[in-house]
């Protein structure tokens, strides 16, 4: 409570001085300019330095005294209009390396100017409001080493899938659940064909960096990799967790600043079953072997034919998939440097558009309907034959040509009225036959495409080898359309006979002399 007037009083003897200098009257005639003055320092005497130092300890125990109960008698400490936020700058002229406050008697010199400004400005108040730049800017929630939140994968109908251990809540399968427990190691001698690790504070799941289970499959990064595949559950770890992986030499150290994605091994093994096993084996290795059936996989196929197993007794390399072992290679293929135009031109706009959650129905569409033009264009191209320049002929489709040819003889002189009604060429004169050799071709298709090849005595694709005991199943009038069915293809067969009756072949002895007898 003492300095306050103690500063007070400083303050106007420094005012009062400064009134006193006296102003030099400068004549207009005086054409010199005056030399500015040598600036004088205050004195600043050893005894009135001590003298304040004992003072500011009066002062403080003045104040330890009079703090508690202020009397009411006591003078009350005048304060001086201009506001004030904290003590005064120091001046220049004082001794550097000396504590306390600056001397009472100081003597203004013009020097004091800059002194001024720079007391004015550190007296300013800070702005308030705005950008004060203290929140660490745009992405300070992000390097303040917590777990980026992530929005939970949608079901067909829009709807957030609840995730539970890290991963989509799925339907669990009873054969797949004997192939791999809940904390995603394989059973039954399996293994993964990417690293999978356990994460600090997350029990014991195995967990997979979310780059590499998306290089095993195809995919070039992992944005794409959990677009198509929404069953999968993307976890952003935290820097705690990052630090154990960097120290167990799982992630270089220059990840450290990166936003690492992991994704749960048991989701991905759910997820592809067969492709993210070592040599993995169709609806064997799979987790829904329902499913795989369904799609006509092959019991005991190999999954992913192209993947270069190593020679028994080595161990399988991981590391192919991993960004800092070289993956890249994975996507090196034998293209064209100069690729055609047409792939160029449909690569572009390939690009310019961007599937997304909202359009992907549309542009699958678009895209099935872009490929069955194609294959309608090389089918119309086909259908006038392609030039073969090592046969010298042009070839035609198979479902263009003919399967089976019959022979048939008329003799027009001995033609009935019944033929010519049911002959599908039109009467030629006799004459015609007599000095000419005529061949009139016919060419018929089959009433049904299902009927198969004519000419053959297998009924193996026919309606007449299904067995009775399934025949027997059907109800009443399947069974007589069944019956109307079969009865149609017996008489489209029965037109037809086998080679050897239908090619006319002449019935020749054998001779050694030069012909036929």
């Amino acid at each position: 409570m003492a300095r306050r007037p103690r500063l007070a009083a400083q303050a106007a003897q420094a005012a009062q001085a400064s009134m006193r200098t006296p102003i030099p009257n400068i004549s207009d005639n005086e054409d010199e300019e005056m030399p500015d003055a040598t600036p004088v320092e205050a004195p600043t005497p050893q005894d009135d330095d001590e003298d304040a130092e004992n003072e500011d300890e009066e002062d403080g125990m003045n104040d330890a005294e009079e703090a508690p109960t202020p009397s009411r008698e006591s003078e009350q400490p005048s304060r001086s209009a201009t506001p004030r936020r904290g003590r005064p700058p120091l001046p220049r002229g004082r001794r550097g390396g000396r504590l306390g406050r600056p001397p009472k008697h100081r003597v203004a010199t013009a020097s004091d100017d800059g002194d001024n400004d720079a007391a004015s400005e550190t007296a300013t108040p800070k702005r308030r409001g705005g950008f004060r730049g203290h929140r660490g800017g745009r992405w300070a929630k992000y390097r303040a080493g917590g777990s980026r939140p992530q929005q939970a994968p949608l079901d067909d109908d829009g709807n957030p899938m609840e995730i539970v251990n890290d991963e989509v809540l799925l339907p669990e399968d009873s054969e797949g659940e004997q192939k791999v427990d809940k904390n995603g190691r394989l059973l039954g001698g399996r293994e993964y064909r990417v690293r999978t690790f356990t994460i600090l504070g997350r029990d014991d799941r195995l967990y997979m960096l979310s780059t590499e289970p998306a290089r095993c499959i195809g995919f070039r990064d992992s944005y794409l990799f959990f677009q198509k595949h929404r069953h999968l559950y993307k976890i952003i770890i935290d820097d705690d967790e990052k630090r154990d992986l960097i120290e167990r030499d799982l992630i270089p150290h220059s990840y450290k600043g990166r936003a690492i994605g992991v994704v749960t091994a048991r989701s991905v093994f759910r997820e592809f079953g067969a492709r993210i096993i070592i040599g993995g084996r169709k609806i064997i290795d799979d987790y829904e072997t329902k499913k795989a059936r369904e799609r006509g996989d092959v019991e005991g196929e190999i999954a992913v034919p192209e993947d270069r197993l190593p020679p028994p007794g080595e161990p399988y390399n991981r590391n192919q998939y991993v960004a800092w072992h070289g993956a890249s290679a994975v996507y090196h293929t034998n293209a064209p440097s100069v690729p055609l135009p047409l792939a160029k031109a449909q690569e572009a706009k390939r690009r310019k558009i961007m599937v997304t959650s909202d359009n992907w129905m549309l542009e699958h569409a678009r895209e099935a309907s872009r490929f069955n033009a194609q294959l309608t264009v090389n089918r119309l191209e086909n259908i006038h034959g392609l030039y073969d320049i090592h046969t010298n002929v042009m070839q035609y489709p198979a479902h263009m040509q003919p399967t089976h040819a019959r022979w048939e003889m008329v003799d027009d002189r001995e033609a009935t009225q019944d033929q010519e009604k049911a002959g599908h060429l039109p009467h030629l004169d006799p004459v015609y036959g007599r000095n000419f050799r005529i061949h009139d071709l016919c060419l018929e298709s089959a009433p049904e495409s299902w009927y198969g090849s004519p000419g053959t005595t297998e009924e193996g694709g026919t309606l007449s080898s299904i067995p009775m005991d399934i025949l027997e199943e059907l109800p009443d009038d399947c069974l007589r359309a069944f019956e109307e069915a079969k009865s149609r293809e017996h008489e489209w067969r029965e037109k037809w006979r086998t080679e050897r009756e239908d090619g006319l072949r002449a019935h020749l002895l054998p001779s050694f002399e030069w012909f036929p007898k």
